[in-house]
């Protein structure tokens, strides 16, 4: 029974790779397709992508690209109100917000999947790798991987002094960047170590953005936000 069963998925992963090989983009494997993702989450459940207020109720969403309140001051997709990472990474993000809530602090979630065409968007406006994920090899938040986030006090709802806002694009933003207040390095500190006690890994250049390792080979989506709302 279990070499028909691994058969079976072997067989779905043969198709999802010759349905999604028109969908190549300078040889990068993009999911476009709903069945295509349900197939390969058969295959393996990591690759389930879940809505992290099923799991953490207690997230603030501040959706920075459902609105023009962002580097680019376009809306980049329609969504306000629901967010997106592989079950794993949220199962993660789910013991990092319990290990902050013992000490009064919540995450707000500026963004965490993207689809692979807002990431080309953003490459056409900014073509630069130290801030924008390059097209060409696809970004952790077109796999789910990565999220932008930030501190809130609990009892306010405030969010946290780092320094500076999301997507700032200077070295201030830096993690390396040491020319600023006591308060404010303590709560990257804060931020930084409670993210990486978890599993995930800081970008430099970006106090707010931490990736989970692409240890289980994740693919790049192109799948909107109305699509994914319909599977979960």
């Amino acid at each position: 029974m279990k070499s028909i069963t691994l058969l079976k998925k072997l067989f779905f992963l043969l198709i999802i790779f010759v349905q999604a090989k028109h969908s190549l983009a300078q040889d990068l494997l993009i999911i476009d397709k709903v069945k295509m993702h349900k197939k390969l989450v058969y295959v393996d459940s990591s690759h389930n992508m879940m809505e992290l207020k099923k799991i953490i109720p207690t997230l603030v969403y501040d959706l920075k690209y459902a609105t023009k309140d962002n580097f680019t001051k376009e809306v980049l997709y329609n969504n306000g109100t629901k967010s997106f990472l592989r079950l794993p990474v949220a199962r993660a993000l789910q013991q990092v917000q319990a290990e902050l809530t013992k000490k009064g602090f919540g995450l707000k979630i500026w963004d965490a999947y993207r689809p692979y065409s807002v990431t080309q968007k953003m490459w056409d406006l900014i073509k630069d790798e130290r801030y924008v994920a390059n097209p060409a090899n696809g970004s952790g938040h077109n796999r789910g991987l990565s999220v932008d986030l930030t501190l809130i006090d609990f009892k306010t709802g405030k969010e946290l002094d780092m320094g500076t806002g999301f997507d700032h694009f200077t070295d201030t933003a830096h993690h390396n960047f040491k020319n600023l207040s006591a308060t404010v390095l303590a709560n990257r500190i804060l931020l930084k170590q409670t993210m990486e006690n978890y599993g995930f890994r800081a970008l430099d250049t970006e106090w707010w953005h931490y990736s989970w390792p692409n240890t289980r080979c994740y693919e790049v989506l192109n799948l909107d936000f109305n699509k994914l709302n319909r599977i979960q």
